[in-house]
């Protein structure tokens, strides 16, 4: 039991989260303070292979013009779900950021 508890905590202490940061017309990338304008969490299967999704940032910050930064992220808790589902169900977090 002990070796069983030992092996996942290692397995959640060496998995790391992944941000992207995609600067449309900012000069910054948006900090933990930041508010975003849409955050949604898209579902992908088996690792996301084969699987794209997609939100349309122009029309969430009305014109694209307005449009500051897209953020994507893979936060602790999508990691533990990619670990408990053994990479069958990956989601991501999705961040538009507006002028």
């Amino acid at each position: 039991m002990k070796k069983a508890v030992a092996v996942a905590l290692l397995a959640v202490l060496t998995s790391g989260c992944a941000t992207q940061n995609y600067l449309v017309s900012s000069q910054t990338a948006p900090n933990a303070t930041t508010a975003a304008n849409a955050d949604k969490m898209q579902t992908f299967f088996v690792s996301g292979l084969g699987q794209e999704q997609e939100i349309d940032a122009a029309k969430v910050c009305q014109g694209k013009e307005n449009v500051a930064s897209i953020q994507t992220k893979s936060s602790p808790v999508n990691v533990i779900l990619g670990i408990i589902s053994y990479g069958i169900y990956t989601p991501r977090q999705i961040r538009v950021y507006c002028k």
